[in-house]
């Protein structure tokens, strides 16, 4: 592990969908070495049957036929949401095309292996209730992930961590919206110490502070926050 081989001490982590159900075991594991989870469209449950079928179907066909479209076609609808993957209306965004363009460069054993292990993977939910560092989870609507990520945060202890539902977007939020990112972002880091207007006051036992939050970011329905869609001029 890249903990033990640099020497570093406690860390702050930030993964997206498996990348982010890896660093949750190990955040359970060795509690001790992590401070603060930022998780992006995370997993904690074993596969649900439908995505067990959904990934047993993209085994088969990359088994027998490789890197195909079909299997771009799936991965790609699984990370993005509709709207930037576009339509026979609408061209599909850069950074999809850019993503079909790194799928063609990957090994089609890599890909398989990967989906072999996040199909096998098991559930870590009463792992959840050990963590002991805040987290900070972002996860689009449109994502198949969604129900996961609510779930993940009905089991986290709500003082240390929040939710923010990303409107009109997939998994990717990073990729996507990385804009709608930036304010949960900023005032999870005064929580630490490495972000601070002068201005701000924050509770040091919360993630994030919601007296600092502007209150049509707040919403009941969401265990956390829930982001409006953000729009982008082009000039």
């Amino acid at each position: 592990m890249m903990f033990f081989l640099f020497r570093l001490g406690a860390v702050m982590c930030m993964g997206v969908t498996a990348g982010a159900y890896i660093l949750t075991l190990f955040a359970i594991k060795y509690r001790h070495r992590v401070v603060g989870l930022i998780l992006i469209s995370p997993l904690c449950k074993a596969p649900s049957w439908t995505e067990w079928l959904y990934n047993k179907v993209m085994l088969n066909v990359l088994y027998y036929y490789g890197m195909c479209g079909v299997v771009k076609e799936l991965l790609l609808k699984r990370y993005f949401s509709k709207e930037v993957r576009g339509s026979a209306q609408v061209p599909e965004s850069d950074i999809v095309q850019a993503c079909r363009r790194l799928l063609d460069e990957r090994q089609s054993s890599n890909v398989l292996k990967f989906l072999e292990a996040i199909n096998g993977r098991p559930d870590i939910t009463e792992g959840l209730r050990k963590l002991q560092c805040r987290s900070l989870l972002f996860v689009g609507d449109n994502s198949p992930f969604h129900s996961e990520a609510l779930h993940m945060t009905s089991k986290l202890d709500r003082r240390y961590s929040a939710l923010v539902e990303v409107q009109s977007c997939g998994s990717m939020v990073t990729e996507e919206q990385p804009h709608a990112m930036l304010i949960p972002m900023e005032y999870f880091l005064m929580g630490y110490g490495l972000y601070r207007p002068s201005t701000v006051s924050l509770s040091p036992r919360s993630p994030l502070s919601p007296s600092c939050i502007a209150p049509e970011l707040l919403s009941p329905e969401s265990m956390g926050l829930k982001l409006k869609p953000i729009k982008t001029r082009i000039s």
